[in-house]
C-alpha cells in the first residue's frame, strides 16, 4: 500500500509518446512501422493496466521470499512475443548465460537494488524485499521499456532508432523507480504530479548510473538513456538533466523539455506533458547536486528520497509542493547549512516557488 492513499499502479514508459508520434509520421517505413506498432502495443498495455486497476488482477502464484537485504531477481524471455512474463531465463544466483540482454537486465536489477539498499536503507522497491521481475526480448522491433505496476519489460529496439533497452542502466533504474514511487507517494500520473513522477524516476535512474560508475556529480553526464540511440540518430540521449531541451534535434524531432517555469509547456498530450515538464524538477535536482558536489546520492539524493517516502507528499502534488518539502527535508536532515542553501537556490533558479 502507499503512504498517501489508494494503491494505483500505472503504466510508465521510458520513451515519451511525442518521440514515437514523430517517428510514426516518417515517410521511411523502417522508421514509421516500428514506431506505430510500439504506440499500438503501449496503448494496449496501458489499457490492460487500467482494467487491472479497476477490476483487480487474477491471483498470481506467490514468489519465493527473499532473505532480508538481498535481491531476488528473475529475468524472463518473451522470445519476441507479448505474453508476460515469458520463459524463465535466469534466476537469482545463477551464473551468466550466453544472452547478453538477459545478463544486462539481471545486473541492472541488482544495481538498482544495491543503490536503494546501500544509500537509502531500502530493501527492494517496496521496502520489504519485493522480488524483482523483468522480461526481455519483448515483441519485435519494440521501441520501448516499461514498468507495468508489477514488473519491468524491455524491448530490443528496431536497430534503426533505438538499440536494446537493457543497454543503459539508468533506463532500468528509471523504470524500477516508478515502482518505488508506486509504493510510497503514488504520485498521480497527470500534469505536474505526473511530471514529478517522471522526474523522480530520472533522478534515481541517474543516481543508479552514477553509483554503478562510481561518479561524482561533477563527473556525471546527467543524460538519461545515453547509449540507447542507434546510428540513424544524431542526438545524445532521451533527456538531459543538465541542459533540458538539448538531448536531440534530429529525426526524433526537437527535445521539448523546458529547464525553467518560464517555458512550462501546457498540453493535453502525454497526460499533460509528464515527459516534457519533468525537465524543470530534473534541472533543479541537477543544480542542487552539482552545487553540493561529491556523490549525488549522499546529500541531494537523500533529500529527494526523504520527500518521496516521508508521507507528506500528496498524490496530486504540484511543483511548489514538492519544492517546499525538499527545503523542509534539507533543513530537517542537514540543518541550516549548505544543503539547505543549495536546494533552495536550485528551485529559485528554475522558477519554482517554495512556501
Amino acid at each position: 500500500m502507499t503512504t498517501t492513499g489508494g494503491f494505483e499502479p500505472v503504466f510508465c514508459t521510458i520513451v515519451p509518446p511525442h518521440v514515437l508520434d514523430r517517428l510514426a509520421q516518417a515517410e521511411d517505413p523502417a522508421l514509421s512501422g516500428p514506431a506505430r506498432r510500439t504506440l499500438q502495443r503501449d496503448a494496449y498495455e496501458r489499457t490492460q493496466r487500467r482494467l487491472t486497476t479497476v477490476v483487480g488482477a487474477a491471483p498470481a502464484a506467490p514468489l519465493p521470499a527473499a532473505e532480508s537485504g538481498t535481491p531476488h531477481r528473475t529475468v524472463h524471455d518473451a522470445r519476441h512475443g507479448t505474453k508476460l512474463p515469458g520463459a524463465v531465463a535466469r534466476r537469482e544466483g545463477e551464473e551468466p548465460g550466453k544472452d547478453a540482454t538477459v545478463n544486462r537486465a539481471y545486473a541492472g536489477l541488482g544495481a538498482t537494488f544495491e543503490l536503494f539498499l546501500r544509500a537509502f536503507s531500502r530493501d527492494s522497491i517496496d521496502g520489504a524485499g519485493l522480488p524483482l521481475v523483468a522480461t526481455v526480448h519483448y515483441d519485435r522491433d519494440y521501441n520501448n521499456a516499461f514498468w507495468n505496476g508489477d514488473q519491468m519489460v524491455f524491448g530490443d529496439g528496431d536497430g534503426e532508432i533505438f538499440l536494446d533497452f537493457t543497454l543503459p542502466v539508468d533506463v532500468i533504474g528509471h523504470e524500477l523507480a516508478h515502482g518505488v514511487t508506486q509504493y510510497t507517494a503514488n504520485l498521480d500520473y497527470f500534469g505536474q504530479s505526473g511530471a514529478l513522477n517522471e522526474s523522480v524516476s530520472d533522478v534515481f535512474g541517474a543516481l543508479i548510473k552514477q553509483y554503478t560508475l562510481g561518479q561524482t556529480a561533477g563527473e556525471a553526464d546527467w543524460l538519461i538513456g545515453a547509449g540507447l540511440l542507434a546510428p540513424r540518430v544524431t542526438g545524445k540521449a532521451l533527456r538531459s538533466m543538465k541542459e533540458p531541451g538539448t538531448a536531440y534535434d534530429d529525426v526524433l524531432g526537437k527535445d521539448p523539455q523546458p529547464s525553467t517555469m518560464d517555458d512550462y509547456v501546457r498540453t493535453g498530450r502525454d497526460n499533460g506533458g509528464v515527459h516534457i515538464n519533468s525537465g524543470i524538477p530534473n534541472h533543479a535536482f541537477y543544480l542542487a547536486a552539482t552545487t553540493l558536489g561529491g556523490h549525488s546520492w549522499e546529500r541531494a539524493g537523500q533529500v529527494w528520497y526523504d520527500v518521496l517516502t516521508g508521507g507528506e507528499l500528496s498524490q496530486d502534488a504540484q511543483f511548489t509542493d514538492f519544492a517546499t518539502l525538499t527545503v523542509q527535508a534539507a533543513r530537517a536532515r542537514f540543518g541550516e547549512g549548505e544543503e539547505l542553501r543549495a536546494v533552495s537556490k536550485a528551485w529559485e533558479r528554475v522558477g519554482v516557488r517554495t512556501l
